[in-house]
């Protein structure tokens, strides 16, 4: 969410600046949305752009120089604690303590509407449903049929429109598979959550076979039962929350003290992606990209829940207050909302329960 703030902030500023006579008219039709990485010293506050460089091609100047005028134009907002150039072109914006920590509820209020963008505003893009899986051929045909689905969901879930696709028919009479195939053995024995997510993060074509137990295995170190383990066990620490009587409170001013820990901010951090990964994997055609980011996601949320647990019994790391176990059960909120939207739109069921 906060690129996307962060791309409303610098496309006022690119208006000032051709107001001003510094840019082009054409620098109107450019959007931020897509082009933030996170820099290189991987500030768990800061987002950098490659935008000048985009801009500097209109303008006839250097990159360096439309970061500066831009980083000019965003001073002054209470949010943004530093806009400054970066690597020859970057511009690099970090945000306040405030900003971040605000995630936190925001993302918890927002529900799945967290993935959206408008990224892909006024494109269309070919929206193919999900396959059955059990039905495929081979791992080829399930990724591809797969592949094509997921990249329509993510350019849906940024803005575009569907296209319409010509409409195909089968021979009648044309005999089925005289036996399961490869990948409906896999779905026998892993279950199709499992096997549709194995298939979501390949990022090419797997040209081989799929050992049935590249889909199960019940250990962290698994992609799939990780982002699952960590989806369940923040929906968990709200369970338990609310079996304990305790509950998130309206958030006030203190909410950046609250969630000031390395691991926290980290957290919050990571979960401000979403949007913006969703959007980059819909526009280069790499849904792939987006359980990897899930993946990333989970780590952050079990490095937080180990030295900053939310509930009472969590040893000294607990919080001491209602109010810090308050701020606490929002993260956790947010984090379920971020891991469940994005499994989602995987086509993969997220649980509260392992």
């Amino acid at each position: 969410m906060i690129p996307a703030d962060l791309g409303a902030e610098l496309t006022r500023a690119i208006g000032q600046a051709i107001a001003a006579g510094e840019l082009p008219g054409a620098a109107a039709s450019v959007s931020p949305a897509g082009t933030w990485r996170p820099p290189p010293d991987r500030d768990s506050a800061s987002y950098a752009t490659s935008l000048p460089f985009e801009l500097a091609g209109l303008a006839h100047a250097e990159p360096a120089v439309i970061a500066e005028r831009l980083a000019h134009g965003l001073q002054g907002l209470d949010w943004i604690s530093a806009a400054q150039p970066t690597g020859g072109g970057y511009l690099t914006l970090t945000v306040t303590p405030d900003a971040l920590a605000s995630l936190a509820v925001r993302i918890a209020r927002a529900g799945s509407d967290c993935a959206r963008s408008t990224a892909l505003r006024g494109a269309s893009r070919p929206m193919p449903p999900l396959p059955d899986l059990a039905a495929a051929s081979s791992w080829p045909q399930a990724w591809h049929s797969q592949a094509d689905a997921l990249a329509g969901r993510l350019a849906a879930a940024a803005g575009a429109t569907s296209q319409e696709q010509p409409q195909r028919h089968s021979r009648p009479g044309h005999p089925g598979p005289e036996r399961p195939g490869p990948v409906a053995d896999a779905v026998a024995y892993a279950g199709v959550d499992a096997v549709r997510y194995g298939l979501a993060r390949v990022l090419t074509d797997p040209a081989g076979e799929i050992g049935l137990d590249h889909f199960v295995r019940a250990d962290l170190a698994d992609p799939y039962y990780a982002v699952s383990f960590a989806c369940a066990d923040s929906a968990s620490t709200l369970r338990w929350a609310a079996d304990l009587g305790l509950s998130r409170a309206e958030p006030d001013e203190r909410l950046a003290g609250l969630l000031g820990g390395p691991a926290e901010t980290a957290l919050l951090w990571q979960l401000s992606w979403l949007a913006e990964r969703v959007a980059g994997a819909a526009r280069r055609g790499r849904p792939a990209e987006l359980p990897r980011y899930l993946e990333e996601t989970a780590r952050a949320w079990l490095d937080c829940r180990e030295s900053c647990p939310a509930l009472p019994f969590g040893g000294r790391a607990a919080p001491g207050s209602a109010a810090g176990i308050s701020a606490r059960l929002w993260l956790a909120a947010a984090t379920r909302t971020v891991l469940a939207t994005g499994l989602e739109l995987i086509g993969v069921t997220p649980r509260d329960r392992l």
